[in-house]
């Protein structure tokens, strides 16, 4: 199936509450605008760097999202244009973003990413950090930084219940601060387990190789 075709198949196939983020990363901006041209604007990107070469290039209408792991010296490049910064794991992250925001004028939407997977290669706070800190006033020190939800990742693995474990947890610290933070986005799912994470929350899913093909 063309790229049109798979986002047309998965706009029909999730439902109208659940955001599609077409993770576009190191794909050319050709495949990019296929995507644009079958009504695709939200796209996600892992680093910075080719983040903001499309950007330059492409309609000014589309939604850049930044789902990588971010680092502080970086984020000066995506600030004044970034839609949503998924992966902020760290409070000094945190403070440079609403650096960096102030110094565009701008509020920048973020997602706290949870530790949820057991892998070590994962990034993100504890889910206890988490709760401390939508429990604390730290947030009211980053006007600039507007937290709009949380933004997991399972483990890759074959191992279902694992999965669904993880999501579960996600999901239960998402209900607990919904409403007390504000928080309306759950991104959690990718190609291999979005329908997992919808039953289980998730309001964003992040697909990238089920549309654009293998990398």
């Amino acid at each position: 199936m063309s790229i049109a075709e798979n986002i047309l198949r998965f706009r029909e196939s999730i439902p109208p509450h659940v955001t599609l983020v077409a993770v576009s990363k190191t794909k050319p901006v050709a495949d990019l605008m296929e995507a644009y041209e079958a009504g695709q604007r939200i796209f996600g990107e892992n680093k910075i760097q080719e983040m903001t070469e499309k950007w330059e290039e492409m309609p000014k209408d589309i939604q850049w999202h930044m789902i990588g792991h971010v680092q502080t010296n970086k984020v000066k490049f995506m600030a004044p244009f970034v839609s949503l910064v998924h992966a902020v794991d760290r409070i000094k992250l945190l403070k440079e973003i609403n650096k960096q925001a102030l110094a565009n004028n701008r509020v920048i939407d973020v997602l706290i990413q949870v530790k949820i997977a057991r892998e070590d290669s994962k990034f993100g706070m504890a889910v206890e950090d988490v709760a401390a800190l939508f429990q604390s006033n730290e947030l009211d020190n980053y006007p600039n930084v507007n937290v709009v939800g949380l933004m997991g990742m399972a483990t890759f693995t074959d191992d279902q219940r694992q999965v669904q474990a993880e999501f579960e947890l996600l999901e239960g610290l998402f209900l607990r601060f919904r409403e007390s933070a504000n928080l309306t986005i759950l991104s959690s799912g990718m190609s291999g387990d979005y329908k997992l994470a919808i039953d289980n929350g998730s309001t964003m899913i992040r697909v990238g190789s089920s549309i654009f093909g293998a990398r």
